[in-house]
């Protein structure tokens, strides 16, 4: 029986494999699954393995024993050996909920791990790596953003910091999914920047894209969480930030601030910040509320919209001029 996950769990399965032909009916009841689902069983304690496989506890801990371990605990922790930053969300937040608490101690708890992990984000950065990541999206003819899951929102808020900086930014991440962000990417080129997001748990569309990036002559702009990560080999920068939390599998805060601080170096090393924020303010401006009193931006020009308005102002100058000699006579 095949499973995508036989390179992390290959002790399991290959004792699994040895013991089969000795393994009773409801002890291969148990094997198919955890064969099947062996992510999912590394998460489980044995009373919710067993009541989900449709055996006794008793079963399942003399299945552990049947493949030589000492009982449930040794199999599980031969299991989620090569799965730990995957389980280990869910193992936290298993002993998080044995613990009693309050909602002002869980907001109180997720308040102060943000500012630990932006401080610990802020202490560990690598300022030449910053330096040279502005750098290469100054200079980029386009800028190409993956980021799913989780990561997918956070993509989208540095595609909004970058768009009023870069002439050409383009998210990855779509309705079309990544075979069609596979396809945009063909178009790249030594002169475009792949920027990927991904945390634990990683995901491989993002890692995939960055590949193919690499494949295209695109640098590879890296915002991840530790060296050990598996875009951070693909990267020609990567910026790390932490992430630790302990309600969920990630603390996106610091990765915001990351963001943050990224689009407003890029921002004030834009060729002329001030105008780029005044065209913005030009464009949005039928959208903010109060805006119509706001008084037009000096020197601001913005093409066709901008012709029409001096042509109009210059026709109510001289709508004006006629009425005034008119009078006169």
């Amino acid at each position: 029986m095949s499973t995508t996950f036989d390179s992390p769990g290959t002790t399991v399965a290959q004792r699994i494999a040895q013991a089969l032909p000795r393994l009773s009916r409801s002890h291969r009841q148990v094997a198919d699954y955890v064969l099947e689902h062996p992510l999912q069983v590394a998460t489980l304690p044995i009373d919710e393995l067993a009541a989900v496989v449709g055996v006794s506890v008793a079963t399942a801990n003399r299945f552990a024993r049947a493949l030589d371990f000492d009982g449930y605990a040794t199999f599980r922790a031969e299991l989620v050996r090569g799965f730990e930053p995957l389980v280990a969300p869910v193992e936290r937040l298993r002993g998080n909920l044995e613990r009693p608490t309050t909602v002002a101690e869980v907001f109180a708890t997720a308040l102060d791990e943000s500012r630990r992990n932006i401080d610990a984000t802020r202490q560990t950065l690598d300022y030449a790596a910053c330096e040279a990541a502005v750098e290469r999206i100054g200079k980029a003819r386009s800028v190409y953003i993956g980021g799913f899951g989780a990561s997918a929102w956070l993509a989208g808020l540095l595609q909004h910091g970058l768009d009023g900086s870069c002439s050409d930014v383009r998210m990855l991440s779509s309705v079309s999914g990544v075979t069609h962000a596979a396809r945009t990417l063909m178009h790249a080129g030594p002169q475009d920047v792949f920027i990927g997001l991904t945390f634990p748990r990683y995901l491989t569309d993002t890692i995939s894209l960055a590949q193919i990036a690499r494949s295209q002559g695109c640098a590879v702009i890296a915002l991840t969480d530790r060296p050990s990560s598996p875009l951070a080999p693909l990267a020609d920068v990567a910026l790390f930030c932490q992430t630790e939390t302990s309600y969920r599998p990630n603390c996106e805060t610091s990765v915001l601030a990351l963001i943050e601080a990224l689009t407003s170096a890029v921002s004030l090393r834009a060729p002329d910040p001030v105008h780029s924020a005044g065209r913005i303010l030009h464009a949005v401006r039928p959208w903010l509320h109060g805006a119509n009193g706001l008084p037009r931006i000096s020197g601001l020009d913005t093409g066709a919209a901008g012709h029409d308005k001096t042509t109009t102002d210059a026709s109510a100058a001289t709508g004006a001029g006629k009425r005034k000699k008119k009078a006169s006579r």
